[in-house]
């Protein structure tokens, strides 16, 4: 990134049509790689549960017609679609794109007590959401893959519907152990908490519309490739959050 050698700019929470964004993978990897700004995305689309309420409505609003989830039996399309995208991601932009899923957990009783999202990055097989946190956790440290927990705490929006997300953080105690990082910052939201606890932590987009681009990114001092990325989020060295804006930006 201009001006901020050695730091990578990345976004590590992206959705596209594959699940409820408005783009497909390869517009998504246009859109972030027009910018020559980004050094590495995740394409990070909803593994929902069979019974999850949400995807219900839409998919009834909208007479089936779109994708809310991936479902297990197109995780590996999935993967290929970006897998594709990614090699051309490189080689036109120069810019890393990591395959992942966020294992979303939408409970309607209970006031999202027990609502989990758990982003997984470089996962290689399907995760299902109708487990328990734990369950999801282990699983991605078994894959060899990365968590984050996403927007973990409670958010102030009272202009849009909002599912509180807070299972992970109010089972910290139990589970801070297989979380690698939190997101402390998310699209226009910070959760300071996570900070407090001195989580490892991260900023990212949780993109869904091509507007969602500038909004609170991560700028990581490592190598571009996935294992030194990885290594990076865990020892949470070298990290700082930063705004994209439209033109600029500002750490």
């Amino acid at each position: 990134m201009p001006g901020y050698e050695p730091f990578l700019l990345c976004d590590f929470h992206i959705h596209t049509r594959w699940s409820d964004g408005q783009l497909g993978v390869a517009e998504v990897v246009d859109l972030y790689g027009k910018t020559g700004k980004f050094d590495v995305i995740a394409i990070t689309d909803h593994i929902l549960m069979d019974s999850d309420w949400l995807a219900r409505a839409g998919r009834l609003a909208t007479l089936g017609r779109r994708r809310f989830g991936v479902r297990k039996d197109d995780f590996a399309a999935y993967l290929a679609d970006i897998k594709q995208e990614a090699a051309r991601a490189l080689e036109q932009y120069g810019m890393l794109v990591v395959a992942g899923a966020e294992v979303t957990q939408n409970c309607l009783r209970g006031k999202g007590k027990k609502n989990s999202h758990i982003i997984a990055l470089d996962i290689t097989q399907y995760i299902s959401a109708d487990q328990p946190a734990r369950s999801i956790l282990q699983e991605i440290r078994r894959q060899g893959a990365l968590s984050i927990a996403c927007h973990p705490h409670h958010r102030r929006a009272p202009r849009r519907l909002e599912i509180s997300t807070c299972y992970l953080w109010d089972h910290r105690d139990d589970l801070s152990d297989l979380v690698d990082v939190w997101e402390a910052a998310n699209r226009d939201d910070l959760f300071s908490v996570t900070s407090l606890k001195h989580f490892p932590y991260v900023a990212n987009s949780d993109f869904h519309k091509a507007k969602h681009l500038y909004s609170w990114k991560t700028l990581l001092r490592c190598e571009k490739n996935w294992p030194e990325i990885k290594k990076a989020l865990r020892s949470n060295v070298d990290v700082a959050l930063t705004l994209f804006r439209n033109g600029s930006w500002a750490a």
